[in-house]
């Protein structure tokens, strides 16, 4: 089923918080809140039922110059819009010229689905002035004037109706009809009584006055901003692949004022005094998590290294056991590729996580391999018996975590994290079996004939 909601907002979500839906009351602004059928009902995912609908939908908005976005619920990071291109500069009405040229380059990008800006187009507000002079003579005052063009256009309540079936009283609401209150000539033809009882359109009493609505005008951390948006769609969905496309075609291009347009990722320009354009949404964020996540990953590599020093006493075993971690890659971004997916910040997180396992599998083999060496078995001997006793162990942490993956392999969202943690477990299982021993052997071979 679904709900409609025009010119009005429709009640809070996700999504009208975050993308300031519930801000809308203007009769050109509605919502269609569509409510799908229970998953079992239905073969499709909620996400695939939306890119197929969107095309259909777009080309009925484009009939009638309507902007339309498909939203799922929840649509993602809590963000205006997947990509949002801020335009700052020196003069507004340049701002809005160039939103419009990115709005095209928009438009014309393969990817890129739903634009739109936040700059209203023009709505002609009409103005009628009093002939004060004319209304005197005919005896009409200016506030009768505006009764009667208030009653006409917003009407008003004229009393009550007392029904016995009823439990509340019902009000009389006197309007005129939407044809005869939606044209400025139709107004024109109004009658009013003066004091001498003479009746007098109000088309001889007031100058019509044509101009242009006032538009909004939007700030961001105080500086003027004029916003253009877009939903990433269609074969590449990851917003990170499209902004890429999107900053080279701007890179081209020329300010209103002949200038290059300066580009922005992770913060606001320091002045107005240019045009440039600041990049949003979930660009954003996603630039965000991956740096934090570098970060993030490069600590644990030290501290990954400072504990296995203290354990091992050695400063070369870490960077053996620590060398398996890149093997994972080599699983990861070919999975990524044959399941059509993109590496996303969920993908980042499954390396790292994945990064843990790998290095507990090669501590597995070099602790081992330092027991036999204990024990007085030949270097060579115990890398190779290390490689074939402490393969099961390590099969089977790999199978764990492919069966524990499994179920959100096909999930919109978090399969970028199960492709990384399968494939890379796979890989670095089959990869760091052999490799770690033999690094082990070629790292400590030299040091044990001396011995």
């Amino acid at each position: 089923d679904y709900q409609m909601y025009t010119g009005a907002a429709s009640p809070h979500n996700f999504n009208g918080l975050v993308r300031h839906y519930f801000l809308r009351h203007q009769p050109n602004e509605a919502d269609i809140q569509v409510n799908l059928a229970s998953k079992a009902h239905r073969k499709a995912q909620s996400h695939e039922i939306a890119k197929h609908a969107r095309p259909r939908i777009q080309e009925i908005a484009r009939k009638y110059n309507a902007r339309v976005k498909v939203a799922e619920v929840p649509p993602g990071p809590p963000v205006l819009q997947t990509l949002v291109a801020e335009i700052y500069g020196p003069d507004y009405a340049g701002q809005i010229t160039l939103a419009k040229q990115v709005e095209k380059v928009f438009d014309n990008t393969d990817g890129v689905v739903d634009t739109d800006t936040f700059v209203e187009d023009d709505q002609i507000k009409f103005r009628l002035a009093v002939d004060q002079e004319k209304a005197a003579l005919n005896g009409v005052s200016v506030e009768q004037i505006n009764a009667t063009l208030r009653i006409a256009l917003e009407g008003m309540g004229a009393g009550l109706v007392h029904k016995p079936s009823e439990k509340e009283d019902v009000p009389i609401f006197l309007r005129l009809s939407r044809s005869e209150r939606s044209g400025i000539d139709s107004l024109k033809e109004i009658k009013v009584v003066g004091t001498q009882g003479n009746m007098v359109s109000l088309g001889q009493l007031v100058k019509v006055e044509e101009s242009v609505q006032d538009k909004s005008i939007y700030h961001k951390n105080l500086m003027p901003v004029v916003y253009v948006t877009g939903d990433a769609g269609g074969k590449g969905e990851s917003p990170v692949y499209v902004i890429f496309g999107l900053q080279k075609q701007l890179a081209a291009m020329k300010a209103p004022n002949g200038a290059a347009i300066t580009q922005y990722s992770t913060q606001q320009p320091f002045s107005t005094g240019e045009y440039s354009v600041k990049w949003d949404g979930e660009w954003f964020v996603t630039y965000e998590v991956f740096r934090d996540m570098g970060i993030a990953f490069a600590a644990v590599l030290v501290l990954i290294f400072i504990l296995v020093v203290g354990w091992f006493q050695s400063m070369k075993t870490p960077f053996v056991i620590m060398a398996a971690i890149p093997f994972s890659l080599v699983g990861i971004l070919p999975a990524h590729w044959l399941m059509g997916a993109f590496f996303t910040a969920t993908s980042m997180i499954g390396f790292i996580a994945g990064a843990g396992i790998v290095v507990r599998n090669s501590i597995i083999l070099v602790d081992f391999i330092e027991l036999r060496l204990a024990e007085g078995m030949p270097l060579a001997e115990a890398v190779v018996d290390a490689g074939a006793v402490r393969f099961r162990p390590m099969l089977l942490t790999a199978a764990a975590v492919i069966v524990g993956s499994s179920v959100i392999l096909f999930d919109p969202i978090f399969q970028g994290l199960a492709i990384s943690l399968m494939a890379g477990e796979v890989a670095s299982l089959l990869l760091s079996r052999m490799a770690v021993p033999i690094l082990f052997y070629l790292s400590k071979r030299h040091e044990i004939k001396s011995a």
